[in-house]
């Protein structure tokens, strides 16, 4: 069982800066992908953003973080990062890591990332 761990959420100030971290307990697991997803308060939980461990593949984000959030990743050692800069309180959630492999899908337990205005 592939286990996800977020790290890195906590309060800032609008416009400041956060780096998140999710590490996969298992290395040797092949994944195809890892993602970020958030959950504010109240609504469902959404798309953030994507990096895919092949080459092919296209790194994606949700409009509403395109040019201030940059995702980057090491699939040697089954962690992914994001970066998120020019934050909002919009941008206020609880944010979860997400990886696809050949077997299913896997959940962090996530980090909580709030926005002070």
């Amino acid at each position: 069982q592939l286990q996800l761990v977020e790290s890195g959420g906590g309060l800032v100030q609008a416009g400041g800066s956060l780096r998140l971290s999710c590490a996969a307990s298992e290395r040797s697991i092949r994944i195809n992908v890892m993602n970020w997803y958030r959950q504010a308060p109240g609504k469902q939980r959404e798309f953030v953003a994507s990096f895919p461990s092949s080459g092919s593949g296209v790194i994606m984000y949700a409009d509403s973080v395109k040019g201030r959030f940059t995702i980057s990743g090491d699939y040697a050692q089954n962690m992914v990062w994001l970066q998120m800069n020019s934050l909002k309180p919009e941008d206020t959630a609880v944010y979860y890591c997400h990886a696809i492999t050949y077997t299913g899908n896997y959940w962090g337990q996530g980090t909580q990332v709030t926005v002070s205005s």
